[in-house]
């Protein structure tokens, strides 16, 4: 049995091992990085084939004759042609519930740098602003607190549940949008409503939906324009929800107050990606789940994966 992981680097770029593979296949290799156009020859021979971002297409996995199992080491599958698989009775299982914790923190990092501007004003004592100033304080820009505001979640699952616990400990109002409407155990302090209404009452709106056909450019000149001007948008979800030009514009002309994101439309950006010129837009690369804590469950669940395959009953099948 063969195993081949074909971009293994952000999951465990050396603080983890992968030496227990060999204790359960015969052979495995383990790449990097791997560009397209070696995807196919790097595959061959395969019986598990192990992904993360790189995009298997049904013309490669309709050439690997070997193929049994594909694992894909995230949550998100769409880089997999999951209908390709499954014709072929090809299993493919991803890797849920890792970062839960890990993204909701990373919500309020972006969301604290939005409104208390910590980078900026340490940068600003380094530079000796401080030491200059006549004063015993001072503030490059204005200050908000979060208590007592409306946070807005689009999304309802384990991470905008989590997201929602946090806003509630810091006293602010939770609105959420859910395609389940019925009530949450636990959660009697979020107000369930409309997008609309969501849009319009709240300081903070924070992505947690899936990327499906229905939330591709979810964010629009429509969305934004419906924000409140001293709102702050959050994304932690995936890149394409959002029409990066529509809030770029928006950005540019104070039709929201700022915004936070992990993810873009394209991973690595391209150099002309609208948002990396806009200064209230903080952009972090794709950070949410890289926690060595998270990329530690990962690795457990990703074992358990392999294990119960070669056992004969798949675990985490998504297709």
């Amino acid at each position: 049995m063969k195993l081949v992981i074909l971009d293994g680097y952000a999951e465990n770029p050396g603080d983890l091992s992968w030496d227990w593979l060999g204790s359960l296949v015969d052979d495995y290799e383990v790449y990097d990085y791997t560009p397209p156009e070696l995807t196919q020859a790097r595959s061959r021979g395969a019986d598990i084939l192990v992904t993360n971002k790189t995009v298997l297409p049904a013309a490669v996995i309709n050439a690997l004759p070997d193929l049994k199992c594909i694992l894909v080491l995230a949550t998100g599958f769409n880089v997999v042609d999951g209908k390709a698989a499954r014709a072929r009775g090809i299993p493919l299982c991803n890797i849920p519930a890792y970062s839960t914790d890990g993204v909701a923190q990373l919500v309020f990092a972006l969301l604290l740098e939005l409104t208390t501007h910590v980078g900026l004003h340490n940068d600003s004592v380094k530079a000796g602003d401080w030491t200059r100033s006549r004063h015993f304080c001072y503030w490059k820009t204005p200050l908000r607190e979060l208590h007592g505001k409306t946070f807005g979640i689009i999304g309802f699952g384990r991470i905008g549940k989590a997201v929602a616990q946090i806003a509630n400990a810091m006293g602010m109002r939770t609105l959420a949008v859910s395609p389940r409407t019925r009530f949450y155990d636990g959660f009697g302090s979020v107000t369930f409503t409309d997008l609309d209404t969501l849009l319009r009452e709240s300081d903070v709106v924070s992505l947690h939906c899936p990327l499906t056909p229905e939330t591709t450019g979810l964010v629009n000149a429509d969305f934004l324009a419906k924000m409140k001007k001293t709102a702050f948008l959050i994304n932690t979800s995936r890149g394409p929800v959002i029409d990066e030009a529509a809030l770029a514009a928006a950005l540019k002309e104070g039709e929201i107050a700022g915004a936070g994101v992990d993810v873009l439309s394209t991973e690595p950006p391209k150099a002309d990606n609208p948002l990396l010129g806009c200064e209230n837009c903080i952009i972090t690369p794709h950070i949410a789940w890289a926690s060595f804590e998270a990329r530690t469950r990962l690795m457990q669940i990703f074992r358990g994966n392999v294990e119960a395959f070669l056992c004969g009953a798949p675990t985490n099948v998504v297709n």
